[in-house]
């Protein structure tokens, strides 16, 4: 390959141009270019258009650089660098054309897994023009030459669950939304994202999980890192009512619905959260009396416990049954539940703590039948 001179003097006219630091990065360019170090060049154009300050040159640079030499370098590294490019367009048809371009040029033998990105980076831009249809047409796709391939990219991956998330999102499918939005962090490394990028996954997830009519264990949103990015925000409440959730707690609950009022999916729903705080209270309860060896529930107790009538215990423990809550059976006569099992919980320092409680009383119970049955057998032996 010879070396281009309309290449060239586009990078030595960066050099005159740019700031300094980006500056020094053109000089890299061309050196690197010059000797045809094609693997350390990606690295180098990886790095900078990663920098905010490169934004500006991102089209530019993928336009009179990049494409001269891109028949050299990883094909996914070539489509992130292409989608870099996108994201600078001034409108999303654009964008969103100008992906697909360059889905078609990947779409080869040799690329799908190029073309599997270049595609889903597209359907990003068809959702953000509201296109839901084609969006799922595109994953359906993806999802099945994902699938057909013997290695996946991290990169892809990421793209796939981040562009399902945001599909769900649009579509306000809560479970789905929380499933595939987990994935994608699960893909990432959370700390390269922005700091404003962090507070809304976190708030996303948040409401998805309130929202989710077959989400009752928050556990791992609760244990993830992203829910620390809501502190010390006009958000934080969000974690107090999860962990208000979590645990059952309808008086914490009821302390901040004056705060759920000002976010309107929450406050559209909050028929459906009052039920929902009412399950979790339900299944802390059953769980806390399995541990202290109760498995039998009178509904005057489950009244108390989840501040309803006693008249609407019944319909509240069918719920959870048919949810797979709680594993039982209602006594309609004696008006009394009995569980043989409760979804496994995810627990807070509070719940620890009693948990610690309730296995010193097994533990003391057993010590006693312990005793009693040596006190027994030292009887039976003297006789």
């Amino acid at each position: 390959m010879e070396v281009d001179n309309s290449v060239v003097s586009y990078l030595q006219k960066q050099q005159q141009e740019a700031p300094g630091q980006l500056a020094s990065y053109f000089s890299e360019f061309e050196d690197l270019y010059e000797r045809k170090i094609w693997h350390q060049l990606t690295d180098k154009v990886e790095k900078f258009i990663n920098i905010p300050e490169a934004a500006p040159y991102r089209i530019s640079l993928y336009n009179e650089f990049v494409r001269d030499w891109q028949k050299h370098m990883n094909k996914v590294k070539l489509v992130l660098f292409a989608l870099a490019a996108a994201r600078q367009f001034d409108s999303s048809p654009a964008a969103s054309q100008f992906m697909s371009e360059i889905a078609e040029e990947m779409d080869k033998p040799e690329t799908q897994d190029a073309y599997a990105l270049a595609l889903l980076e597209s359907a990003h831009f068809k959702l953000l023009l509201n296109d839901l249809d084609t969006t799922r047409e595109t994953l359906e796709k993806c999802q099945s030459m994902i699938e057909s391939f013997l290695h996946v990219d991290p990169v892809i991956h990421a793209s796939f669950y981040r562009v399902c998330a945001d599909y769900y999102k649009a579509k306000a499918a809560f479970g789905q939304y929380y499933k595939n939005a987990l994935l994608l962090l699960a893909c990432i490394d959370v700390q390269q994202l922005s700091a404003e990028d962090r507070v809304q996954r976190a708030y996303d997830l948040s409401i998805a999980a309130l929202l989710s009519d077959t989400i009752y264990n928050f556990g791992d949103l609760l244990s993830h890192q992203i829910l620390d990015s809501l502190r010390g925000t006009e958000h934080e409440w969000m974690v107090e009512l999860l962990l208000a959730f979590n645990s059952g707690n309808i008086g914490k609950f009821e302390a901040l619905v004056g705060k759920m009022h000002a976010q309107p999916l929450l406050a559209q729903q909050e028929a459906f959260l009052q039920q929902k705080i009412r399950l979790m209270a339900l299944i802390e309860s059953m769980f806390k009396r399995q541990g202290a060896g109760a498995r039998t529930v009178p509904f005057s107790a489950i009244s108390a416990e989840t501040k309803l009538p006693t008249g609407e215990i019944e319909h509240l423990v069918m719920k959870a049954l048919s949810l797979k809550l709680i594993r039982g059976k209602i006594d309609q006569v004696d008006q009394q539940v009995t569980v043989q099992w409760v979804q496994p919980r995810y627990l807070g320092k509070d719940q620890i703590r009693g948990l610690v409680d309730r296995l010193a009383q097994w533990e003391a119970r057993v010590k006693e039948t312990a005793q009693k049955m040596s006190q027994v057998s030292s009887e039976i032996s003297a006789k």
